[in-house]
């Protein structure tokens, strides 16, 4: 896809082959892509879900291997699913329609209490902390 990086950080216990094997995997060929580093070692990895459900577990290790055998000081993978426990772009952006409203149409229109009851309830601090 035109959207996917020009490059691609790889562990180099990893083989190319077995990359763009496990290419196809992935919902939208969107292999794992190293999104940002920590001085300490620490990656952030961002994964689309895999396909097959059978082949999931065992492409899903085989890649945090790799990443645990190229880390420095050989860290475990600690994997968490965003879509569970982040709101989707929807939800961000509902969010932000409320928040604007609440700013640009009824500005402390009401007691502040109840202005900062109407701020909460639009999820959006919630969202971008």
């Amino acid at each position: 896809p035109t959207s996917l990086p020009e490059y691609f950080v790889v562990p180099s216990s990893l083989a190319d082959q077995d990359l763009k094997l496990y290419s196809y995997s992935f919902i939208g060929r969107r292999m794992p892509l190293w999104s940002w580093n920590h001085p300490n070692g620490s990656a952030l990895v961002r994964m689309a879900n895999i396909k097959d459900v059978l082949q999931q577990r065992r492409i899903d290790q085989r890649i945090c291997n790799a990443i645990t055998r190229s880390h420095p000081l050989r860290s475990d993978v600690y994997k968490s699913d965003l879509d569970k426990c982040l709101p989707n772009i929807q939800e961000i952006q509902a969010a932000y329609n409320k928040l604007k409203q609440l700013c640009v149409n009824d500005p402390f229109d009401d007691t502040e209490e109840k202005w900062l009851s109407s701020l909460e309830n639009t999820r959006w601090l919630e969202y971008i902390r």
